[in-house]
């Protein structure tokens, strides 16, 4: 853990579950970024955690970005962004093939 910013900060969002050290959390988060980045190309959108700064970046091709706090908050950003509804559920995501 980063002693002047905390970051990552200890386990609190639901998502976090199962992380219990700083370096769980790290690889925890740059898993769940690499997941949303595959979900969310599709869509046009990219989502990056380089694990220096809390949060998850999600942007654009174009280069618009914002950073996000959570999970839940990705989708409603990535909704903005691109101007129309996605759905992490759908069916080509769930695939295990």
């Amino acid at each position: 853990m980063c002693n002047a910013c905390g970051n990552p900060a200890v386990p609190g969002h639901w998502t976090e579950a199962g992380a219990a050290t700083p370096g769980d959390r790290l690889r925890a988060r740059f898993h769940r970024a690499r997941v949303l980045d595959a979900i969310l190309r599709p869509y046009g959108l990219t989502a990056h955690d380089g694990g220096v700064v809390p949060g998850i970046q999600v942007g654009t091709m174009a280069g618009a970005s914002s950073i996000v706090q959570n999970l839940s908050e990705v989708w409603a950003e990535a909704e903005r962004l691109n101007g129309t509804p996605i759905d992490p559920l759908d069916p080509r995501y769930l695939n295990d093939d």
